[in-house]
Formats: structure tokens, C-alpha cells, sequence
């Protein structure tokens, strides 16, 4: 019992060590709108556009792997043991 309470605990703070995507956004906005000086109404305006924009980034490297299996005109498993490779590529790729 007391090794799956350790257990727990540390995927509990493995979990939490990783930030979502939409938390880097809100700290990414929050950011701006502190050094604009943005308070108030004006502020929560920005916040909103900013959280809603869509996000320029580069696709998903999942995503981008299907492409390039796509691209291939991979099928079948050459096309699933394509992406596989792939992602896995792409996970250990520094970033």
C-alpha cells in the first residue's frame, strides 16, 4: 500500500510538472497584456481575443507524420509503421 501511495504522488507531480498548451497560451497573454500596461475592461477584452486566437504553431508532429505518410501514398501498415517511426523521431528530437 505504501509503494502505490508513492507511486501516486510522484505521477501526481509528474502530471503536474507538464503545462498544457492552453496554460502556456494564458501565461503567454497574461504576459503581454501586464507589459502593455492593458487593466480593467481593456484588459479582459485583450485577454479574450488573445485566448481565442488561433495559435500559428507548427502542427502537431503526429499530425505532420500522417502528412508525410500521406504525401508517401503510404497504406496499410507501411503507412501506420511510417507514422510510428515518426513520431518517435520527433519525441526525441531536441527541441
Amino acid at each position: 500500500m505504501k509503494r502505490f501511495a508513492i507511486l501516486l504522488a510522484s505521477a501526481a507531480l509528474t502530471v503536474a510538472a507538464h503545462a498544457t498548451p492552453q496554460q502556456d497560451k494564458m501565461k503567454s497573454c497574461n504576459a503581454e497584456a501586464k507589459s502593455s500596461g492593458k487593466t480593467g475592461d481593456e484588459r479582459k477584452a485583450f485577454m479574450k481575443e488573445c485566448l481565442s486566437a488561433k495559435s500559428a504553431a507548427a502542427p502537431s508532429p503526429a499530425a505532420a507524420c500522417e502528412q508525410s505518410a500521406k504525401d508517401k501514398k503510404l497504406h496499410g501498415a507501411a503507412a501506420k509503421s511510417h507514422i510510428k517511426k515518426c513520431t518517435a523521431d520527433a519525441a526525441s528530437a531536441p527541441q
